[in-house]
C-alpha cells in the first residue's frame, strides 16, 4: 500500500508484524503493542495521557483499528490498539494443524514469529521507570554501572522474559534504533539461518553465539536498508513468577563478554540506526 509493504513471520496471528515503509534514512518508524482488551486500552490510553506523554488517539490504520499513540522519555514513537485483523490463510497455505496461523513453508530461515525489539537511548533510567510506570511493563534483568548508571534495561508484559530491550547510546543520541528479532524455535535453526545468510551475500555482524543476559541464542545480520534485524532461539526460557526480582549485572561481569566468552564486538555498541555518520562529541564507555 503506497510506500510500504506489510510482512510477517509465518505463525504470527496478526495481519502483519513489520511495515516497511521507502524512506532516506534507515530507522524505525514506531512501535505498536496490542492491549488485552477494548477496556484495557482505554485504561492505558487515560495512564499515558496523565503521563504528558500522550499525543492522541488515531483512526488506525491496515490491519488495526483505533490506536492511542505516544512518544517515550526518549523520543521513540509508539501507540497501543486492541482491534486487528487475523490473519487468515488462502486455501494453499492452510496448515495441517489449526492451532498454527498457516502451513509452514520451508523456504529460507523460517522465522516463526516476531520476538522482541531493542531501542537506543540516551537515558536508560526515566525510560525503563516510564515503562514500568506507565505502560505496567516488568524489569526481568538490567546493566547497573559502577557509578549507578543503568546501561541497559528487559522489559516485559507477558510471561516471555522479555519484549523490548534498550540499551544506552554510545553517542547519547536520542530515540535511535539497534535491532528487530524474529524467532525461530531451536539453535539448529539459527545455524541454519546463517548458512543461508551466507549464501545470499547478506552481511553478518555476530553470531551465532549465546548472550549472557536473556541467555538467547543469537544472530545478528544487517538487512540491506541498513537497520540490524536478529534471528533468536529463547528456548523454554520463560518469567512465570508473579514477583520475578529483576536481575541485575555489573559492569564487571559485562566486560566479560557473552555467554561462552565471546566477546561484544565495537559495532554493536556503536551501530544503530538512523546511523551517526561522523560524530565529534565524548563517547559513552563501552561494556
Amino acid at each position: 500500500r503506497g510506500d510500504s509493504v506489510y510482512l510477517r513471520a509465518w505463525d504470527d496471528y496478526e495481519h502483519h508484524t513489520l511495515k516497511l515503509t521507502a524512506a532516506k534514512v534507515a530507522g524505525m518508524g514506531h512501535v505498536a503493542f496490542r492491549a488485552t482488551s477494548p477496556e484495557a486500552l482505554e485504561h492505558r490510553a487515560g495512564i499515558i495521557e496523565a503521563s504528558g506523554f500522550g499525543t492522541g488517539w488515531t483512526d488506525g490504520e491496515l490491519g488495526h483499528g483505533r490506536s492511542y499513540a505516544f512518544n517515550t522519555t526518549d523520543g521513540h514513537k509508539m501507540e497501543i490498539y486492541y482491534e486487528t485483523e487475523w490473519y487468515a490463510p488462502p486455501p494453499q497455505l492452510k496448515p495441517a494443524l489449526k492451532n498454527q496461523a498457516q502451513r509452514f513453508p520451508a523456504r529460507g530461515a523460517n522465522v516463526r514469529r516476531l520476538d522482541h525489539l531493542n531501542l537506543l537511548v540516551a537515558d536508560v533510567r526515566p525510560l525503563r521507570q516510564f515503562f514500568e510506570d506507565v505502560l505496567g511493563m516488568r524489569t526481568t534483568e538490567m546493566i547497573v554501572l559502577d557509578n549507578g548508571d543503568e546501561a541497559g534495561a528487559w522489559v516485559t508484559t507477558t510471561n516471555k522474559s522479555y519484549d523490548l530491550a534498550f540499551t544506552a547510546d554510545h553517542y547519547g543520541a536520542r530515540g535511535r534504533f539497534h535491532h528487530l528479532t524474529y524467532a525461530v524455535d531451536s539453535r539448529e535453526e539459527v545455524l541454519r539461518a546463517a548458512d543461508i545468510f551466507l549464501e545470499h551475500g547478506v552481511y553478518i555482524e555476530t553470531g551465532p553465539h549465546k548472550h549472557a543476559i536473556q541467555q538467547t541464542f543469537f544472530l545478528y545480520v544487517y538487512e540491506p536498508g541498513g537497520n540490524r534485524v536478529e534471528v533468536d532461539s529463547a528456548g523454554a526460557r520463560l518469567v512465570l513468577a508473579p514477583d520475578w526480582p529483576p536481575v541485575v549485572w555489573t559492569e564487571a561481569e559485562r566486560r566479560m563478554g557473552q555467554a561462552w566468552g565471546l566477546k561484544t564486538i565495537e559495532s554493536f555498541h556503536t551501530y544503530g540506526t538512523p546511523p551517526i555518520e561522523e560524530y565529534t562529541g565524548p563517547r559513552r564507555g563501552q561494556i
